[in-house]
């Protein structure tokens, strides 16, 4: 599963991220509202974990309240020293799925993350394609394809392509692409990024007569609709 944590105390953190991919799981991780609510509405996560007392002016209970407002279904696990019924029925009455107050076993939290992954499987129609204009993106089967013809690509390419078109319509930064698609979380100050997105270009965008993939100079990319705005 894809799981992002956001909390805020370094020893708690570092605790339950390594005890999450150890287990498998891929994490992302945030130690502050404001980083913790952009991941959350930007990203697609299977569980989210979410301390509910974070510093930078947004605590977790604001997170829950801004996904569920945007109709965002995921299932979402408070995490809290806060340990009084009233507290845990707070967090659950604003969309909470589940409540562990600290401290905790790691093998608890595990089972109650892995059930609400399974939980969120089960309730909710699982989206297996993304599509931008005429382009579709099979998820499962790694298909994709402009005005119906099949385009080939490599697995970082199709990684790249994906990234995009989840943010259609937002200009993606190097950085963004760097740490989401390659992993890096420093700059190597080499030209994969564009490199990258030439070669995708080419595949997706030259055969055909309008273009999807559009440089942002001193920002970065931007994947958009050309029909969006006619």
């Amino acid at each position: 599963m894809r799981i992002l944590l956001v909390e805020d105390d370094p020893t708690v953190r570092s605790f339950v991220v390594k005890g999450l991919k150890e287990s498998g799981h891929v994490v992302d991780e945030a130690d502050n509202g404001k980083d913790g609510l952009f991941l959350a509405v930007s990203e697609a996560y299977d569980v989210v974990i979410l301390d509910r007392m974070l510093p930078g002016g947004i605590d977790g209970l604001r997170i829950l309240e801004t996904l569920r407002g945007q109709n965002n279904a995921t299932p979402v696990l408070l995490l809290s020293a806060l340990s009084d019924v009233d507290e845990r029925v707070t967090g659950l009455k604003a969309g909470g799925d589940d409540y562990v107050t600290k401290p905790f076993a790691f093998s608890e939290l595990l089972a109650r993350v892995e059930a609400l992954g399974r939980r969120g499987h089960a309730d909710t129609t699982t989206k297996t394609s993304l599509s931008v204009g005429d382009l579709t993106l099979d998820l499962l089967s790694r298909d994709v394809r402009r005005a119906g013809q099949k385009i080939d690509l490599q697995p970082r390419e199709f990684r790249l392509l994906e990234f995009l078109v989840r943010h259609a319509g937002q200009v993606v930064t190097r950085t963004m692409l760097l740490e989401k698609v390659w992993d890096y979380h420093f700059d190597p100050q080499t030209n994969v990024i564009d490199v990258h997105v030439s070669r995708l270009r080419q595949k997706v965008d030259k055969p055909f007569e309008n273009a999807l993939i559009h440089t942002v100079r001193n920002a970065g990319y931007i994947l958009r609709d050309p029909n969006a705005d006619a």
